[in-house]
């Protein structure tokens, strides 16, 4: 049995490496969302370094395994989803479909790509959780196809309330390999952000809409 809190912190020292994660406090990026945030994360840069990609599959592997038992079918959302979902299927010798953005426009229409067996019991495979609106989307898509969720797995979450709050409505678990406070131990014990950009990003985690307004009415005085 690995020591979770061992594994949270090495993916959230990969990230960081590979730049997967950017971390900029004082220069905060803009979300599509309109949010601002000081932190930036994508995961897809993962599938270019080998060795981290390896070790993402296997402990995603593990997660399943330990937290959610014998599964039937791995599930990847779209896009970024897809290719660990493909990676973790391969890992488990599972079989591997994925859920849609939203329903092709042309053909068969689908919402769901693959074979699916009604009564299949299924995980979820996604690269990042922020609120858990799309990932949850895709759970709901999974169920009206007759399949039983067993949960959701992810890389890297940022701990917002609103994702506790939405998975815990939606009834559905989920585990992430690490998050956003590991991903804060690891930078600020290797010296990677200074004690002020701490702060900083604390207040964001706890409010990132409010952090933004607060920002922009700072420079603006």
């Amino acid at each position: 049995m690995y020591n979770k809190s061992d594994i949270e912190l090495k993916v959230a020292e990969f990230l960081l490496q590979i730049k997967a994660i950017k971390l900029q406090p004082n220069n905060p990026f803009t979300w599509a969302s309109g949010w601002k945030s000081p932190i930036y994360c994508d995961n897809r840069i993962t599938l270019s370094h080998p060795q981290i990609r390896t070790y993402i599959r296997q402990k995603l592997a593990q997660t399943i395994q330990e937290e959610f038992g014998a599964v039937d079918v791995i599930a990847g959302v779209a896009t970024a989803g897809i290719p660990q979902g493909v990676l973790v299927a391969q890992e488990l010798g599972l079989p591997f479909i994925y859920v849609r953005a939203k329903a092709k426009e042309h053909g068969t229409g689908s919402l769901i790509e693959g074979e699916v067996v009604e009564g299949q019991r299924v995980v979820v495979i996604e690269d990042l959780i922020s609120t858990g609106k799309s990932s949850l989307q895709a759970v709901e898509a999974l169920r009206n196809a007759g399949l039983s969720v067993a949960g959701l797995a992810a890389i890297f979450s940022y701990g917002f309330d609103q994702a506790e709050q939405n998975f815990a409505a939606a009834k559905c678990r989920y585990h992430t390999l690490s998050n956003y406070e590991a991903l804060i131990e690891y930078a600020a014990e290797h010296s990677i952000i200074a004690q002020t950009e701490i702060e900083l990003l604390t207040k964001w985690r706890l409010n990132p809409a409010e952090w933004g307004q607060e920002k922009l009415t700072n420079q603006a005085s």
